[in-house]
């Protein structure tokens, strides 16, 4: 399993998650994501590198730009260990 951990410590930061609800729309670069978030560039860098370290976002390279979209593989999982969490029964 991913580690879980940094999923949802990726998802507690209100920013990063405005972020994620953008690229849920629509991938996006770092400069179109500017023009809707109020952050300054190094701020955004911060935080999309925690959402791309978590493996929430993947980027796709159009020349010299960077295109950034979910990773539903991730959001699945997430989705998987949380469900998990309702069921009774031994644990692992």
């Amino acid at each position: 399993m991913k580690n879980i951990g940094a999923i949802f410590a990726a998802l507690s930061d209100p920013t990063r998650r405005q972020v994620l609800e953008y690229l849920r729309g629509e991938d996006l670069t770092p400069s179109e994501l500017l023009q809707r978030i109020e952050v300054s560039q190094p701020t955004l860098s911060h935080h999309l590198d925690i959402l791309k370290r978590a493996e929430l976002v993947e980027t796709t390279r159009e020349g010299q730009f960077i295109r950034y979209s979910l990773n539903m593989t991730i959001f699945e999982m997430a989705l998987e260990y949380m469900a998990s969490l309702t069921k009774k029964g031994k644990t692992k």
